[in-house]
């Protein structure tokens, strides 16, 4: 398999299936657009995706109740998704399936550390040298696993780094853990964060800008942006 020259320069929306998806669809209710949308397992019941990543084969959901309360959907689904479906086995009942391009990516990225379906997703970006990608829905935070969920947190964000490192502009849920996202602003920077005035950090037009709360507000108001926080749903219009 080569590389889609389509997705070159592309900016792709991942949704997986933790609660903070909801940021995706209020995003998507504000008229926030990506080029492509991609999904984990059975966030291809509820989106309207581009492509489906689904790392464990078939079997685990047509044959089995491995797979919990995605079990059902997933049966309903699969044999009809017209989008396709990277996986590590072939199934005739899952006529989309395609198996993950694993030799391609582990070569281009020069590593192999893929211990959750996300780092796959993740890992297809980098290849296919996507402009941007935004997380949704992928949390790592399961309170009656918490290792599983600190395992695949790492993974993930080994893969969001050499994204980063090369110059693929990373995005993720302010609800979520992933990469701290979900802490306030003023108390990321370790340190910093028990100081009088606390120090920040915010990403703007490829360049950090530091300094205090008050003075990062004031430099960002210069070009009209404000400090990102949730996501609010539209408001009624009031023409």
């Amino acid at each position: 398999m080569k590389p889609i020259k389509s997705l070159e320069g592309k900016r792709v929306a991942i949704i997986g299936l933790g609660i903070s998806q909801i940021d995706l669809v209020i995003s998507l209710e504000n008229s926030k657009e990506w080029d492509e949308l991609w999904g984990i397992n059975s966030a291809g019941a509820v989106f309207n995706l581009d492509r489906l990543f689904m790392m464990d084969p078939a079997s685990r959901f047509l044959d089995t109740d491995d797979a919990g309360r995605q079990t059902d959907v997933m049966r309903k689904i699969l044999p009809s998704l017209k989008i396709p479906i990277y996986t590590c086995e072939l199934d005739e009942r899952v006529p989309s399936a395609k198996l993950f391009p694993i030799d391609e990516v582990t070569n281009y990225a020069k590593c192999a550390y893929f211990n959750n379906t996300v780092a796959y997703a993740i890992g297809f970006a980098f290849w296919n040298k996507v402009k941007a990608i935004d997380l949704f829905g992928i949390d790592f935070s399961y309170s009656t696993d918490l290792h599983f969920a600190e395992a695949g947190r790492a993974c993930v964000e080994f893969w969001l780094c050499k994204l980063i490192e090369n110059g693929v502009e990373v995005g993720v849920s302010p609800r979520s853990t992933v990469l701290d996202s979900s802490v306030p602003l003023n108390e990321r920077l370790y340190g910093y964060h028990r100081l009088p005035d606390p120090l920040v950090a915010v990403p703007h037009d490829g360049k950090w800008v530091v300094g205090t709360v008050s003075d990062v507000e004031g430099a960002l108001q210069k070009d009209n942006l404000t400090i990102v926080q949730h996501e609010k749903p539209p408001e009624p219009y009031k023409g």
